[in-house]
């Protein structure tokens, strides 16, 4: 038994349901999908035949007298490696500053003791529609799976809604969800800045179940505490969502898959052409850079923790958001104050996952009332969990049992704000694994042990093994997991725009899941095309600039 902690990339949106994604987002596209185009400029190949300005910069590139140019990456998760693998393409010489000892960032998977292996970060797949993170999963055999759409929810008092009761509650709550969506797209700029995704529930709620209904109150009770899950998706509470800028967070049209097989092979599939083209340079940790109005040779510098200075002729940072939060001042010169406003504005979550497996999945064995529980489960502000849940946090988990090839005996659990921040400093805090261990099983007890056909005195229904991200902890992944957006927010896609301006006149650009276009904030496919679009305008910079040295005027990037 063991429980350890990684890098992880945790992302939104784990679930929503089909139809709610065609109504909602066809109803955005003209923010989200113009967008999309601007961002990604053009889309790549993946194939990689069709890389329209390589050649012309490999032109370029020969009339340079000395070397190729060279391009530094600081991070190598998927924007890094996305990023490397199409500068590499272009004839750039790329080296990969990557503090860790491994790739992938917040994309890391540990094993069970089985031998299982499981995602400490990402698990979904978000959106099917040209997703090309799902062409990966295709092309690489990774299983994907859904679950069971049946409502499973237990009250307050621990009992568990009839499936009729369930779906009635779910739904309401995802139809004023889809009905925040198309409003906030809409009159986002008359939407004061401090009005939360709950107080639109709290204004819609009656209009979805009116005085007139039997129990209305206790049904409206209900559907309000139901609303608390949307923290799941996006790392922190409903009550500081944005709901000015809550289209943001709005993703790829089509179903949500669960990664099953994990992110394994379609993390090895992208790395593969850094490992081979790139310089990987492990264990080295940024702590300053300089833009190259610092530099008389015109590159751009960076420091280490360990004292070396690298030069660059150009430089992208994929830092997590948290990460460059933190370190505004390791640029030099200092960023200019919108760029700083923007990376201050956009808010950052801290959703944490804990894994507990059992020898045998015995919540899909019906109980003597014909229930189980298949998909997706959540425990509603639970009132008899007082000693170790007094603030009575609502639970959700994600059952591992049902996924067909790659089905183990796994509740996974999700957990945001003050959840997160009390088990993982708590765990921190314990000495010993045993300690560590018996505060997860005490823990969660109070709601695994309410699952169908548990029996204290079965041993099948005793859990083996638990395993608990710590990105709160995590200086790399920026203390936290990927970017949301928080009440109080005036310019919330402006400030993803400037951030993914970056600092072309000084070398540097900004890559990651923050830099995303708004149809994938916040994603793994997000972060893949922010790498691959910020690869393209640092060729574009380059070939122009070139160009502009040789006396030409037909290199410029289109």
């Amino acid at each position: 038994m063991f429980l350890s902690r990684g890098g992880h990339y945790l992302f939104r949106r784990q679930r929503l349901p089909s139809s709610l994604i065609s109504s909602a987002s066809h109803k955005v596209t003209s923010k989200l999908y113009q967008d999309l185009k601007t961002a990604r400029l053009h889309t790549f190949d993946r194939s990689h035949r069709k890389l329209n300005i390589m050649d012309r910069v490999l032109q370029l590139e020969s009339q340079a007298p000395n070397r190729r140019s060279c391009i530094g990456i600081v991070g190598a998760g998927f924007a890094g490696l996305r990023c490397a693998d199409i500068l590499i393409r272009y004839g750039f010489q790329v080296t990969i500053l990557e503090a860790r000892n491994r790739l992938g960032g917040r994309i890391h998977q540990e094993r069970l003791p089985n031998g299982t292996l499981i995602d400490m970060g990402a698990n979904w797949i978000h959106g099917t529609d040209n997703n090309p993170i799902l062409d990966l999963a295709k092309e690489t055999k990774t299983h994907t799976g859904v679950f069971d759409s049946e409502s499973y929810v237990f009250d307050e008092d621990g009992a568990l809604l009839s499936a009729k009761e369930g779906e009635k509650y779910s739904t309401i709550m995802w139809n004023i969800i889809g009905e925040a969506f198309e409003y906030s797209e809409k009159h986002g700029a008359e939407i004061d800045a401090d009005k939360t995704l709950l107080d639109f529930f709290e204004e819609q709620i009656p209009k979805q179940i009116p005085d007139t209904e039997e129990d209305y109150e206790r049904q409206r009770h209900f559907v309000l505490q139901m609303a608390d899950l949307w923290g799941a998706f996006v790392g922190s509470p409903v009550k500081t969502q944005s709901l000015k800028f809550f289209w943001l967070e709005e993703c790829i049209d089509g179903e949500n898959l669960f990664c099953a097989g994990t992110y394994h092979k379609i993390l090895e599939r992208v790395a593969k052409p850094a490992v081979d083209g790139a310089d990987i340079r492990y264990g080295t940790t940024v702590s300053e850079i300089y833009g190259k109005s610092t530099s008389p040779s015109e590159t751009v510098r960076v420091k280490t923790v360990d004292g070396q200075v690298l030069e660059f002729d150009g430089l992208v940072v994929t830092t997590p958001l948290g990460w460059l939060k933190q370190n505004t001042r390791a640029f030099h010169p200092s960023l200019p104050e919108r760029l700083s406003k923007a990376i201050e504005n956009i808010g950052y979550g801290c959703l944490e996952k804990v894994y507990i497996s059992f020898p045998t999945p015995f919540w899909l064995s019906p109980d003597a009332d014909g229930r189980k529980v298949r998909g997706f489960c959540q425990w509603l502000s639970p009132n008899y969990s007082e000693d170790t849940n007094p603030s009575r946090w609502t639970n959700e988990i994600v059952e591992l049992a049902s996924l067909g090839p790659s089905s183990h005996p796994t509740l996974l659990f999700y957990t945001y704000g003050d959840e997160s921040r009390h088990i993982t400093s708590t765990l921190r805090s314990l000495p010993s694994q045993k300690e560590k261990l018996d505060f997860l099983f005490n823990f969660f007890q109070p709601y695994y042990s309410r699952l169908p056909s548990y029996d204290e005195q079965n041993p099948d229904c005793h859990p083996t093994v638990a395993i608990a991200t710590d990105w709160l902890s995590d200086d790399f992944a920026g203390n936290g997991s990927y970017a949301n957006f928080q009440k109080g927010l005036k310019e919330g896609d402006k400030d993803i725009e400037i951030m993914r301006q970056g600092l072309p006149g000084e070398g540097i650009w900004l890559a990651g899941e923050h830099t995303a276009p708004f149809v994938a904030l916040g994603t793994v496919t997000g972060a893949y095309w922010s790498g691959e679009g910020v690869a393209k305008k640092v060729a574009g910079s380059y070939g122009k600039r070139m160009a502009e040295k040789a006396g030409r005027d037909d290199a410029i990037i289109d």
